[in-house]
């Protein structure tokens, strides 16, 4: 129940703990006046006048509201503006970031690896099916549970889905999961997160990136390579023959190389795991 010390946030959200601080904005565990919690996400009071900083955060607050209901997604339950700072208030699910899981190896990966793999998919799917392209989809914004059930988070770079290739103005995300097009600044569309979904299931099933690089320049001159990546079977050959074709095939210089879409990369995904 609320401590009656406590100051509350907005008039009623009971601060308990702070989950995460990032650049942008901290998230912190509530609860209501009845007791019951939620995740606050909420800009840090130093970015309030930082004009870019907050129409970013705001949009990312209107496209998760937009997004229609899924397992696979974190709940919206509201957002809005109080006591001087923008705020978005969300399910509380008790989970940790896959990039967590992964650095400390954690058994809840490995025991669940192929179910994550499929859900991180499928959540990509419900994004791209309501209508948006996320455009930093990696682990750090995958939320695993301790029954190894995901929900994507952070929408704050997401676009409407376009209907053919589009040059952003600007090239928000992070370079070590874009799309050559991308990191190129030509025209994307819902194929990049395609590709970032690869460089995703890469790593997990491989414990190395595909193409490795300190810079966005290393990292773009990796991925020219004529080459490619290194196979993942050569990294961990359990991998399965038909689940390795998947993710090169997600990695692919080309984004015409690539998935059309990701109900294809479902389908695929479903027969290479047995699902």
């Amino acid at each position: 129940m609320a401590n009656p010390a406590q100051k509350p946030f907005a008039g009623k959200f009971y601060p308990q703990e702070l989950l995460n601080s990032g650049g942008m904005s901290e998230i912190w565990l509530v609860t209501d006046p009845r007791g019951k919690p939620y995740a606050l996400r909420k800009l840090k009071s130093e970015l309030r006048f930082n004009f870019p900083a907050r129409r970013r955060f705001v949009r990312g607050c209107e496209i998760l509201s937009k997004l229609n209901e899924s397992e696979f997604i974190v709940g919206y339950v509201e957002h809005g503006k109080a006591d001087g700072t923008h705020y978005m208030l969300m399910d509380y699910v008790e989970a940790e970031n896959l990039k967590e899981l992964f650095a400390k190896h954690d058994p809840i990966l490995t025991e669940n690896v192929a179910q994550i793999l499929l859900d991180m998919a499928s959540g990509l799917l419900h994004v791209h099916e309501s209508g948006f392209v996320h455009l930093d989809f990696k682990p750090e914004n995958i939320l695993v549970t301790r029954n190894g059930s995901v929900r994507l988070i952070d929408f704050d770079t997401a676009i409407p889905i376009p209907e053919k290739p589009v040059k952003q103005s600007k090239n928000p995300g992070t370079p070590g999961y874009m799309a050559p097009e991308q990191l190129k600044r030509e025209p994307i569309d819902g194929r990049a997160d395609i590709f970032a979904y690869g460089v995703s299931a890469y790593e997990i099933l491989t414990n190395h990136k595909p193409f490795p690089g300190e810079t966005p320049a290393e990292i773009l001159a990796a991925q020219m390579n004529p080459s490619g990546p290194v196979p993942p079977r050569e990294h961990n050959p359990e991998i399965p023959p038909a689940l390795e074709k998947v993710v090169l095939k997600c990695l692919a210089r080309e984004p015409d190389r690539r998935y059309p879409f990701m109900s294809v990369l479902v389908n695929d995904l479903q027969k290479a795991l047995y699902v």
